[in-house]
């Protein structure tokens, strides 16, 4: 090995510890900021070394492809909204599978030209990568695609899912060929099979099951960026994508068991797509104005806000801030309540109340706040719906029952803040707001935020204690 190989090598090994580093630090709120700096360093730092390749071509157009993917991304990083990070997520997200997925398909024509010498582990893997990855990049797409709400949140028909396990078991025999013949046409009806198994994967998902189906192509994208690792005898390609391919899946695994569902019912049980056949709820709506829900809380000792999509929606992670502010001032006992699938991707409301300034001891994870719920003289949901539905635990027939939710149902008081009466992402009615101890509270968030400051300013004669 010579030194510039060397120094290479030795680069890469210092970026993987980088990114080893970061993500241990992106583990608690506290140092995540700085975990994204050091492994954003690494990742400088490998990019750098790999100009130091030796015989390395195209260099031009690698620079090119670099500011472009840069500036793009820079630019619309910095202009997306706090409601729009679960789309950016999926969209990147497919573009690391699909980068993967590219590799995989250049080693396999570089194979088919002769140009380069490759052993069969290493094809094998390559088009594994491929197969991955491509799913990866198409599934990321249309989940993109329906959390932006440019696709309905379900397409489902009769035989479906056999459908696909016939696509499937096509690709893979596409791919097998694609091996062994190492033929151009085999290798291009691969990859396109290969992109429409991810379409078709990912149509009959429902709204509810988006978190876990981001996390779950996570996992997707490095596992396919570790197999072009291998392929390419790249070991930084090897380690980062183990990374991430380990803590999508771990991360999948939680998704999933907090809402008490397997992966394999996420794929293929078509969740989240409505609530035919569930049992009718009795009751009524009771709304509040923001003068009376006011007063409630002027009278409450323990209060749990309970925040969800539609107040990232409404922006209104701020205000909801300044309201508590106000309450904790008055010696009231505020808590976050946060169910681990609220948002539209992992830990969005983590990073929505983070970026208000929420102390992060003031937030609760559901398994240690639902035990607080009876003796919780208020609790307010602000967009929160599907995670709070007590049908879960109730009604065998709704799509959602079994899924452990946030104990809302249990307090002395619930103040719903609902801009209409319509459902949740899971399509189905809540009982919650039937509840006799629940009050809706139809405004934007903002706007209904404003009206309880509003409100206690008043009951405290124009400030706080």
């Amino acid at each position: 090995m010579n030194i510039q190989m060397i120094i290479v090598q030795s680069a890469w090994f210092i970026a993987a510890i980088l990114f080893l580093l970061g993500l241990k630090r992106m583990a608690s709120p506290k140092t995540a900021r700085s975990g994204i700096q050091w492994a954003g360093i690494g990742m400088v730092l490998a990019v750098v070394a790999t100009f130091l390749l030796p015989g390395l071509q195209n260099i031009a157009l690698i620079i090119v492809a670099i500011i472009i993917g840069v500036g793009v991304n820079w630019m619309w990083g910095r202009k997306v909204a706090m409601t729009d990070m679960p789309q950016m997520v999926a969209l990147f997200n497919g573009m690391g599978g699909g980068s993967a997925a590219a590799i995989g398909a250049v080693e396999l024509l570089n194979a088919s030209t002769g140009k380069v010498e490759h052993t069969q582990l290493s094809l094998i893997l390559a088009a594994l990568g491929a197969l991955i990855g491509s799913v990866s990049l198409t599934g990321s797409i249309i989940a993109w695609a329906k959390l932006d709400g440019r696709m309905d949140k379900r397409f489902a028909f009769t035989g479906q899912q056999w459908f696909n396990a016939a696509i499937a078991l096509i690709t893979i025999a596409a791919g097998v060929m694609a091996f062994h013949t190492l033929q151009v046409p085999w290798i291009i009806g691969f990859f396109a099979l290969a992109l429409l198994l991810g379409i078709l994967m990912t149509l009959p998902i429902g709204g509810a099951d988006m978190p876990v189906v981001i996390s779950l192509y996570n996992a997707f994208t490095g596992l396919a960026v570790a197999f072009e690792g291998f392929a390419q005898n790249n070991y930084l390609l090897i380690i980062a994508g183990m990374m991430v391919g380990a803590a999508g899946t771990l991360l999948t695994r939680l998704m999933a068991k907090a809402m008490n569902r397997s992966i394999g019912s996420v794929l293929f049980s078509n969740f989240g797509g409505g609530g035919a056949g569930s049992q009718e709820i009795s009751g009524s709506l009771k709304p509040i104005d923001g003068e009376d829900a006011a007063s409630l809380l002027y009278l409450a000792d323990n209060v749990i806000i309970v925040p969800g999509y539609g107040m990232a929606v409404a922006q209104a992670q701020h205000k909801i801030w300044e309201l508590s502010q106000m309450l904790i001032k008055n010696d009231k006992n505020v808590k976050f309540a946060i169910h681990p699938v609220a948002g539209r991707m992992p830990g969005h409301m983590n990073v929505l109340l983070a970026e208000a300034g929420v102390p992060y001891d003031l937030i609760a994870d559901m398994d240690d706040v639902n035990p607080e719920f009876p003796k919780c003289d208020v609790a307010i949901v602000i967009g929160a719906n599907d995670v709070v539905n007590p049908v879960a635990k109730t009604d065998k027939t709704s799509p959602i029952y079994g899924m452990p939710i946030l104990d809302v149902a249990d307090a002395k008081q619930v103040i719903v803040i609902k801009r209409g009466k319509g459902t949740g992402f899971a399509g189905i009615e809540n009982a919650l707001f039937y509840q006799d101890n629940t009050r809706m509270l139809y405004a934007d968030g903002q706007d209904a935020a404003n009206q309880l400051i509003t409100g206690l300013k008043g009951l405290y004669g124009g400030g706080v204690h």
